[in-house]
């Protein structure tokens, strides 16, 4: 089979199998859609609080989602066919409620978290803390698909997992298991133990051999960074999909880039003109979403990953974190262009 091909995940079908993995404070509404222009198949909103919409479940119930979460978290991008709403929580009933309460924004599939590895998701034993009880896992999976069956017609529920809590506890593969068997149709394996961080190396021997033991499609993500990367984890895995998640913030071009690559051995250097365009175009559909004032707090995150790695990009950034209008980021983007263009990748 080709490296780059359709993927099938319970009743949802997709062209592709390169993803945009759920990244808190980078995937919101408008990067999704830039990265669903360069070829993203399939996008995952950050991570949201099963609590935070299950909390007023009674006022709300089936009607809209709560508005203790923002909208540019959940809504569908655009141009975005295809969305998966990330939950994360460790009470069934929460996940259930917060599952039933997604359905007026008719996402494509629901996503669990079991491996977000920061200390104000672990606490309260959701994220990777859920790899440490491996049953509560599976009751939470089932309580979103049962959520879906009833109100969002069946759409798949998926999860994400690392290798394990720590070095000592690698279970990565009795969670899967018990996520499947509780209905999961996909899961999404970052090989790094909840311990790691994103520190060191990812082991990419964990997804092939996950590959092997599951009945449903496996997508590999960790250390992507470059369309050669995403070919090697193909090549080395026989994942069915790659989920770029750091490697692809700043830069929605590696998805256009790698499908060149895959499809045709090769691909054009992506210049540093376009890299900022597709800053300021973020910029102007995210106020669009949230307003210029919170637009440009937000951004000034985004737009460090826009410069990163490009010539003078440090002066351009230390710039940005004091911008507070979308005609400051203007002067800054052209201040960048006249120093000449330049390439990444």
């Amino acid at each position: 089979m080709a490296l780059y091909h359709p993927v099938k995940i319970g009743s949802l079908e997709l062209s592709g199998n390169l993803f945009l993995a759920p990244v808190a404070g980078y995937t919101d509404r408008a990067f999704r859609s830039l990265c669903a222009e360069e070829g993203a198949c399939f996008s995952f909103t950050e991570l949201v609080s099963a609590e935070a919409l299950s909390r007023n479940f009674e006022r709300y119930k089936l009607g809209a989602v709560t508005s203790s979460v923002p909208a540019n978290l959940v809504r569908r991008g655009e141009n975005e066919k295809h969305y998966a709403v990330q939950l994360f929580g460790a009470v069934p009933e929460s996940i259930y409620r917060a599952a039933l309460l997604l359905a007026p924004l008719r996402p494509d599939a629901v996503d669990i978290n079991a491996g977000c590895p920061v200390p104000k998701v672990v606490k309260n034993g959701a994220g990777s803390a859920l790899m440490k009880d491996p049953s509560n896992l599976g009751r939470v999976v089932e309580a979103a698909v049962r959520a879906s069956r009833e109100s969002l017609s069946s759409v798949p529920v998926t999860v994400k997992i690392r290798s394990g809590w720590d070095s000592d506890s690698i279970n990565y593969a009795e969670c899967a298991r018990i996520a499947v068997e509780a209905g999961a149709a996909m899961v999404s394996l970052h090989p790094r133990t909840r311990g790691q961080g994103y520190g060191g190396r990812s082991d990419w021997s964990r997804i092939a051999d996950l590959v092997t033991r599951l009945s449903v499609p496996v997508t590999g993500s960790g250390d992507l960074y470059t369309p050669e990367d995403a070919r090697l984890m193909l090549k080395e895995t026989g994942c069915a999909a790659i989920m770029f998640a750091r490697g692809a913030m700043g830069n929605p071009f590696i998805f256009s880039a790698t499908l060149s690559l895959l499809e045709t051995g090769g691909y054009e250097p992506v210049p540093f003109s376009a890299r900022i365009a597709a800053a300021l175009r973020h910029l102007e559909m995210l106020s669009a979403d949230i307003g210029e004032r919170s637009a440009c707090l937000e951004m000034r995150k985004q737009f460090c990953a826009y410069t990163k790695g490009f010539p003078g990009g440090a002066a351009l950034r230390e710039k940005a974190v004091h911008a507070e209008t979308i005609a400051d980021y203007q002067r800054i983007a052209e201040q960048g262009l006249r120093k000449g263009d330049c390439h990444s990748f």
